[in-house]
This record gives C-alpha cells, sequence and structure tokens, in this order.
C-alpha cells in the first residue's frame, strides 16, 4: 500500500499559497521542503567545483561573481528576490517554499563550496558533476512534491506562460537561453555538464517525483451559478 501510494504519478497542486498551508501534512511536507531546497544548494556546490560546466542561471550567477563583490550563494539569493519581483506584474503569488527557496539554496551553495575543493583528477570531477546533476534532480522533486510553494524561476516561467499563453517548454527555453548567453558572456562556466543537465535533470525530476510528493486535497471548482 505504501509503495503504491509513493509511486503514484505526480500531480500539480493548484491551490493557493494560503491553501497549501492549510491542507495538512506539514510534518512531513515542511522538512521535505527545507532539506530539498539544502540539498539543491549543495549538488550545485559539487557542479562548481567539478569545473565543467553549469545550468543555465548558475552560468549566470558565476558570471556575476566577476563583477560583485558577492559570494555565489549572495549572488543567487539577489537574483532569486529579484526574480521574485518579477511576479508582481504578472499577479504571481509566492508560497512559503517560494521565500525559503530564495534564502535557503544560497546558503546550502555558499556552505557547499566551503567545505569541498576541486580535485586534480578528471575522473573525480567526472563523478562530482554526475552526482551533482543526480542529487539536483532527487532535491528539485522533493521541494516540488512538497507543494508550499514554487521557485521563482520557475514561478515567473508559469506566470509569464498564464500571461502571454504561450507554452511552457517555448518561455522556458527562451528565458534560459538569454540567461545562459548572458552569463556565458559574464564568464560564467560552459561546458559538458551544462549539455548533460540540460538532458538529464527533467527525467531526473520526473523519476523522483512520484516517490517524494505529498499527499495534499486539490481546490474544488467553484460551483456554478444557478
Amino acid at each position: 500500500m505504501m509503495a503504491s501510494m509513493a509511486r503514484a504519478p505526480y500531480t500539480p497542486n493548484t491551490q493557493s499559497p494560503f491553501e497549501q498551508l492549510r491542507s495538512g501534512g506539514l510534518g512531513r511536507r515542511l522538512p521535505q521542503l527545507v532539506f530539498g531546497l539544502l540539498l539543491y544548494g549543495w549538488s550545485m556546490a559539487l557542479m562548481i567545483e567539478a569545473g565543467l560546466g553549469l545550468d543555465p542561471w548558475d552560468v549566470f550567477h558565476e558570471g556575476l561573481t566577476h563583477y560583485l563583490p558577492l559570494t555565489f550563494g549572495q549572488i543567487t539569493i539577489l537574483v532569486g528576490a529579484l526574480v521574485l519581483v518579477l511576479w508582481i506584474p504578472l499577479r504571481q503569488w509566492p508560497g512559503l517554499g517560494t521565500i525559503l527557496n530564495v534564502l535557503l539554496i544560497g546558503i546550502a551553495v555558499d556552505q557547499g563550496l566551503w567545505l569541498l575543493a576541486q580535485p586534480d583528477s578528471l575522473a573525480l570531477r567526472v563523478v562530482m558533476l554526475v552526482a551533482g546533476v543526480v542529487l539536483n534532480g532527487l532535491a528539485g522533486a522533493l521541494y516540488i512534491g512538497a507543494h508550499l510553494g514554487p521557485g521563482p524561476r520557475d514561478g515567473l516561467f508559469l506566470g509569464l506562460v498564464r500571461r502571454a499563453g504561450y507554452s511552457v517548454r517555448l518561455m522556458r527555453t527562451s528565458v534560459e537561453v538569454a540567461v545562459l548567453a548572458l552569463g556565458w558572456v559574464l564568464g560564467g562556466t560552459v561546458g559538458v555538464g551544462t549539455v548533460l543537465y540540460a538532458l538529464a535533470i527533467g527525467p531526473l525530476v520526473q523519476l523522483f517525483l512520484p516517490f517524494v510528493q505529498a499527499r495534499v486535497p486539490e481546490r474544488e471548482p467553484a460551483p456554478e451559478p444557478a
């Protein structure tokens, strides 16, 4: 019974931020959210220290480190907060998970970078890269599956889709290509890891989600007028 429930297909949550908090199960969902966000930051640190290429947003973050007197994590927090400001004209409301996403991932990535060092061995760097991508997929599934609000960047894509009417794939690809190009111009690391992340992260999150998503009641449709 438990195994079958854990492997149920992922279903997107349509609740408002307040409904998400009132849905119950916070004793499991909140720790899962926090651990997922911390793991996300630690997995980012693995990919950074591997030095073989980063995901588009982290290419941008790393590029900014060459021009701003801030740590990688502090820049991650700053960019997340600025992206969150872009939610305002889109009339997108952040959840608890959205706010914690902005704060905790940056703290965790700085912690990971403080603990890790780039190895001289290329083989070890490849292992770090692959481990970082896999753990990033698990981390994404954990915080998404907690159903406490999307990250600021994911929420931006969803808001643009809702307001402009374009597909999620088109909006996400357009934004991430622009961010990647800007980050590369600023000096961020683009390499085989960037390609691996682009190809693997979607399937990995989809693989892990059925095992970790929390069960919360969906919003009931409003009754039709008589």
